[in-house]
């Protein structure tokens, strides 16, 4: 390995919620550094939630993480002169990260409305199981459902080898 390994970034949590997981999503949707501009959207989202269902919209924003957050993800890999579609799976930090921007994506692709709202109506759906973001989600899983006959070629690629004792 060269140089130094970069060490994870500690992230305040934001100051209305005091929750660092939605400091991350504030941050994902930020642009040119302005952050007010990025909370606005995220807390009227979350008001706007609050409003239609009548419910906490942490338990929205939640539910809707966990439902479009994938297990598996395909990776290309270069094995003997053919590219190999192999599946993965994801770790904690990758899917939150995936599932934010599905989420956004989504919601930018809704015109005709604010960002916030859209932002809220993706949620919405999300947590419900419906939507773009969930049908991304599926997307993904159906392609490293269909190449898991290459997992085996996953093994070992991180980690050393086990030694046999």
């Amino acid at each position: 390995m060269r140089g130094k390994s970069i060490s994870k970034k500690r992230i305040k949590p934001d100051p209305l919620y005091n929750r660092v997981d939605i400091a991350r999503l504030v941050n994902y949707i930020m642009k040119n550094g302005k952050k007010t501009i990025a909370e606005k959207i995220v807390y009227n989202a979350f008001e706007i939630i609050k409003e239609k269902t009548k419910k906490d919209p942490f338990i929205i924003y939640d539910q809707a993480l966990r439902n479009v957050g994938p297990l598996l993800e395909i990776r290309g890999k270069r094995i003997g002169g053919a590219n190999y579609q192999i599946p993965f799976p994801v770790n904690d930090h990758r899917r939150q990260i995936l599932s934010f921007r599905w989420i956004l994506n989504a919601a930018k692709t809704r015109k005709g409305k604010a960002m916030a709202e859209a932002l809220a109506l993706e949620m919405l759906d999300a947590a419900n199981g419906e939507g773009a973001a969930v049908k991304k989600k599926e997307d993904a899983h159906r392609m490293a459902e269909a190449n898991k006959a290459f997992a085996h070629f996953a093994r070992f690629t991180k980690r050393k080898k086990a030694k046999i004792i």
